[in-house]
């Protein structure tokens, strides 16, 4: 996707940290709304960035989905290092950001909700030297990661896990 070239963001939560348990209040057992996310190590020269979440272990065969997509937002301002909680969560424009389509063809996010075991989330930010001419309905994880090829100068993640507790 990209070369040797991009560096590293630091990519936070204050609701969970690297492999640990996210909070409930951000799945679809709790609020279903987005956590905090903040980022700090982009290089000069970017024009937006990229928040993509996605599950891995879904159990479906790799070669048919390889992840489950949970958020994705792009166009997200460049001076932008950070989001509260439930961002866009009502689909209203901030910090000139767009919702694109998630694996439930919604434009919103989707919180874990894994079918049984224990689920890993990743919660991506890209940085790019540019913005992104997609509609949102278009805007699936497949078209953004084309449209970013040759554009990243960032990349980092924060992944936290999540379990359905039994009622």
């Amino acid at each position: 996707m990209q070369n040797s070239s991009v560096n590293q963001l630091n990519v936070k939560s204050t609701a969970f940290q690297t492999g640990e348990m996210i909070p409930s209040e951000y799945t679809f057992d709790g609020k279903n709304i987005s956590p905090d996310l903040s980022w700090e190590g982009a290089p000069s020269g970017v024009k937006s960035y990229v928040i993509l979440v996605e599950d891995p272990d879904i159990p479906i065969p790799k070669f048919l989905i390889p992840s489950w997509v949970h958020w994705v937002v792009y166009n997200i301002a460049p001076e932008t290092t950070s989001i509260l909680k439930a961002f866009l969560n009502h689909g209203s424009s901030e910090n000139s950001a767009t919702l694109g389509m998630t694996s439930y063809r919604k434009l919103q996010y989707g919180g874990p909700c894994p079918p049984f075991g224990t689920h890993r989330y990743y919660f991506k930010v890209y940085a790019l030297d540019n913005t992104l001419d997609l509609q949102p309905r278009k805007a699936t994880k497949k078209n953004i990661l084309k449209a970013m090829d040759g554009h990243i100068l960032a990349y980092g993640e924060v992944m936290g896990t999540y379990k359905r507790q039994k009622k």
